[in-house]
């Protein structure tokens, strides 16, 4: 039996299976993500300092991964052939010819279908955390690797953005995957984040299939530019290139539709002084970035009068860009 507390101060009683062989015992909190970051489809990111999921895993001479239980969301599986965290640690323990077996619970602090990583957190944590109980074998690449197979299981496709900044924390850029090409950029100390999340699902999957299969020309030369001047804005520490950059002309026409008061959001996020402000992964997860925890303060509370009036619950979060990933909490 392992205790924790929530914020309210309440303890909370996490079970595993009662299990005789246990070899080790593991507890890591692994942090939401802000993945896409406008003009950066599926190759850049960052993490967050909240919210998070925390994970406990038992390391047992049993050969096999079971999931005990999924705290915080009831509709994720615990077949860990269907389970994010079941995919990566199997497919790393028999990469190593499954030298023991391991019992994983998830309490989830991310909501399952926000656009701030919840699969993401659940495939990087495993890959993390596994790893550790390998005895470090494999490297943050990949460990990156590993973590795509579980975002490939539940949306089809084996993409980076919110796996490699939960594993490696700060700003990251994927610049090519094949073969995987990770960069860790230079950031502003300053550059503060909000994120607004309504309690509206939407699946990764369903996101990218109304995406548009095919782009203007002119419309990709566009999206180029907007994400060169990003990374330059970010390295140079020009806000006013970071600004005009966060622009996004592939995903954000389409999925700004399915995310309830979306242009309210971001025209109030603009009008306080954000630098610029878009979907987070696939939604509904609105993002602004700022300059200074004093803007983004301003910022959070004009992008909470959008919802006001409206009949959606949310939630909203203040943080810089979190420097660190995946971190050891017993």
């Amino acid at each position: 039996m392992m205790r924790d507390t929530d914020e309210a101060g309440t303890w909370r009683e996490v079970l595993f299976y009662p299990n005789t062989n246990i070899m080790e015992e593991l507890k890591i909190f692994v942090p939401a993500t802000v993945s896409n970051v406008s003009c950066g489809f599926d190759i850049m990111g960052f993490p967050v300092s909240m919210p998070g999921d925390e994970m406990y895993f038992r390391k047992i001479r049993s050969r096999e991964v079971t999931i005990g239980a999924v705290l915080g969301a009831e509709d994720i599986p615990l077949d860990p052939a269907r389970n994010v965290a079941g995919v990566v640690a199997r497919a790393m323990l028999e990469e190593q010819g499954m030298p023991f077996g391991v019992e994983i619970v998830l309490e989830k602090g991310i909501r399952p279908g926000s656009g701030i990583g919840s699969s993401g957190a659940s495939a990087a944590g495993a890959a993390w955390a596994v790893n550790r109980l390998l005895g470090d074998a494999y490297d943050e690449e990949e460990l990156v690797s590993f973590a795509m197979l579980g975002e490939q299981s539940i949306s089809g496709a084996r993409h980076a953005d919110n796996v490699a900044p939960a594993l490696m924390g700060g700003f990251i850029l994927i610049s090519r995957y094949d073969p995987l090409t990770i960069t860790r950029l230079h950031y502003p100390s300053d550059l503060w984040c909000v994120v607004f999340h309504p309690f509206v699902e939407i699946r990764t999957k369903d996101a990218r299939a109304i995406l548009r299969k095919s782009l203007p020309l002119q419309d990709a030369v566009r999206q180029w530019g907007n994400v060169a001047g990003l990374v330059a804005g970010l390295q140079q520490g020009d806000y006013e290139l970071i600004s005009r950059s966060m622009e996004d002309v592939v995903a954000e026409p389409v999925r700004s539709l399915l995310i309830p008061g979306y242009e309210e959001i971001k025209s109030n996020a603009l009008d306080a002084g954000a630098l610029g402000c878009s979907i987070s992964g696939s939604g509904p997860a609105v993002f602004a970035l700022c300059r200074g925890k004093e803007k983004a303060e301003e910022v959070r509370e004009a992008m909470e009068k959008a919802y006001s009036r409206r009949e959606v619950n949310w939630r909203s979060y203040l943080s810089p860009i979190a420097d660190e990933g995946v971190k050891i909490l017993s």
